[in-house]
This record gives C-alpha cells, sequence and structure tokens, in this order.
C-alpha cells in the first residue's frame, strides 16, 4: 500500500479519531496534518508494519499526548464552538444531545491525557487491550489501569455533576 492509498482510505478515520482526543476539530486537523507528514517521511516503515493504521495512529497519539509539551507559542490555544466531531453542520433544534455532548466533553477534559486517550481507544475506536497497548506504546497492564483509573474518575465527577451535588 502506498502512501497515497492509505491516506485516502484512513484519513477521515484518524480526523474523527483526533477529534474524539482533542475535542477541538481545528486542533485535531492540525495534530493530524503534523502526524500525517511524519508518517510520509516514514512510510517505508510503516508500510512495514503489521498493521500500519495502529503505528499512525500510535503516531497520532503521542502528538497528541506531547501537544502542551512545546514551546509557548503552542500553548495558545483559540476554541471555536464545539461542532459535531465529525464536522457535520447542526440539524434542527437538538439541544439536548448537544447539551449532553458537550458535557462529555467537559468531563473527558478533565482526565489526564494517556487515560483519556484509553478510553477513547476503547469506547470510540472499539480497540481491544491489546491493540490499545501497541497505540499507546504500553503493557497490556498499563491500558487495564488507565481505563479503570479514569472511569473512576468519572464516577467520582459525573456521578456528582449528575445529582447536584457531592456524594462521598
Amino acid at each position: 500500500m502506498t502512501f497515497e492509498e492509505f491516506v485516502e482510505a484512513r484519513l477521515q478515520a484518524l480526523l474523527r479519531y483526533a477529534v474524539m482526543l482533542t475535542g477541538d476539530p481545528h486542533t485535531a486537523q492540525d495534530l493530524v496534518q503534523e502526524t500525517m507528514i511524519r508518517a510520509q517521511v516514514k512510510w517505508r516503515r510503516i508500510a512495514a508494519a503489521s498493521v500500519p493504521e495502529h503505528y499512525v495512529k500510535r503516531m497520532l497519539t503521542n502528538a497528541y499526548i506531547d501537544l502542551h509539551r512545546g514551546s509557548w507559542l503552542r500553548r495558545v490555544v483559540l476554541r471555536a464552538e464545539l461542532t459535531d466531531p465529525i464536522g457535520q453542520p447542526p440539524v434542527a433544534d437538538h439541544a439536548e444531545a448537544s447539551a449532553d455532548r458537550d458535557q462529555m466533553w467537559l468531563w473527558l477534559a478533565r482526565l489526564p491525557r494517556r487515560q483519556r486517550a484509553a478510553l477513547v481507544l476503547r469506547y470510540y475506536e472499539s480497540l481491544s487491550d491489546v491493540e490499545i497497548a501497541e497505540v499507546l506504546d504500553c503493557a497490556i497492564g498499563t491500558v487495564r489501569s488507565l481505563i479503570s483509573r479514569a472511569l473512576a474518575t468519572l464516577r467520582t465527577e459525573v456521578v456528582p455533576d449528575l445529582i447536584g451535588g457531592d456524594v462521598r
């Protein structure tokens, strides 16, 4: 498979994944663009991998995790209003679904980056523990720990938000 064929086949899926990680379509586009430039340079090595998409997802995930480790210029975040993760224009009045989605973004944004990435890979990308470990470049036990901690954090933060107070 050539790089061009890979991009044609998987670019939209990688962009949706990046939107789920970042919560912002514009940041996701930048992240995917940067990752695809790096992937093109390393394409021979990537194409030789058993599943090239996992290799590129690992690159994308690492770029997301490292997003704020760069210079101060990269730390300036301009936020546009949240849109649908796949960039679709809004349809008729669906305020409740929109509010639920926005609330989920807020809850996910509270998580550390690796935990958030693990949840997105599990529940949005439907990857197995082994595949997530490959993307995050960690042990399977670490994947399970990341997901467990993320869900525990969400339980302690989401339940009080839903019932309007602290349950501890």
